[in-house]
């Protein structure tokens, strides 16, 4: 992958592939520049842990700094995608703790979805079965999300006796689905059904089951291969326009526009349009 701060540069020192990486907590794979990373408990949905969520939180840090990853898919192994906090592994010891320790816990829960918004790459949820709690934040936090008819998505904060304010879901899901709907599934805790999500806009699309994860793979393959420095800009100003208005947020795409002007990508694309040609993007 040629990124955009090149060999010479020294500021290079800090960027580095995280292919050869091998994570304790999850299994990742990478592949012509789409990094497949799998919450692997199947036997128990595929719970998150303390470790797990440390773990995660940092990978996708660290993506900010990747120099072979363009994409991401994120997955659950089995039948499922996540089914959240691990209940014996974190809801039992967070009723032992005090408050400082709590605040230190939930801080550490959300900064796993900051550091998901943050990274430049798109991510692509699979989500089947299960996805619930943490799980649903982590495909809410996803820049697309493909499911399967059997997928149920439930924030069941409430069903544990939590607030439905967690991990930044009464800021991130009105924005998907609607205020009413977001309210209803945030105060009752129910499940919404993969049709219910499809036709609300959580899902993209909806895959069967053996069809989801080669579908998600195609999807982040064609994102990988595109400008992915223009990517970043994107995910970039839909994540920070949410707190502008209109006049500022046509400011800030055209400053994002005219930055992304000055890439070899877009000059690769006329000269490959002049020639009539598929452009070939390098990222730079």
């Amino acid at each position: 992958m040629k990124h955009p701060i090149p060999d010479h540069n020294p500021m290079r020192g800090q960027y580095r592939p995280m292919a050869s990486e091998a994570p304790a907590h999850f299994t990742l794979s990478v592949n012509d520049g789409v990094a497949t990373v799998t919450l692997n408990r199947p036997e128990r949905k595929n719970p998150l842990t303390f470790d797990s969520y440390a773990e995660l939180r940092d990978w996708f840090l660290g993506l900010q700094k990747a120099t072979d990853i363009k994409a991401v898919v994120l997955t659950g192994a089995g039948d499922n995608f996540c089914s959240g906090g691990d209940v014996h592994e974190i809801i039992g010891p967070l009723t032992k703790m005090s408050m400082p320790e709590l605040l230190a816990f939930t801080r550490m829960t959300g900064a796993l979805v900051s550091a998901m918004r943050a990274c430049p790459q798109p991510i692509v949820a699979a989500i089947d079965g299960v996805c619930a709690g943490a799980g649903a934040m982590m495909a809410l936090a996803s820049d697309l999300r493909l499911g399967t008819p059997e997928t149920h998505t439930a924030f069941l904060f409430t069903r544990v006796g939590l607030a439905g304010a967690d991990m930044g879901a009464c800021a991130l899901l009105p924005r998907m689905i609607g205020q009413g709907r977001a309210s209803e599934l945030l105060f009752t805790g129910r499940a919404m059904t993969a049709t219910e999500g499809h036709a609300w806009g959580f899902f993209n699309a909806l895959h069967d089951r053996a069809a989801l994860l080669p579908a998600a793979h195609q999807l982040a393959t064609q994102l990988a291969q595109g400008p992915t420095f223009a990517h970043g800009m994107t995910k970039t100003m839909l994540h920070q326009e949410w707190a502008m208005t209109l006049d500022q947020a046509i400011e800030a795409e055209a400053q994002a526009q005219a930055i992304c002007m000055q890439t070899q990508d877009f000059r690769r694309a006329y000269e490959a349009f002049a020639a009539k040609q598929r452009p070939v993007f390098e990222g730079d």
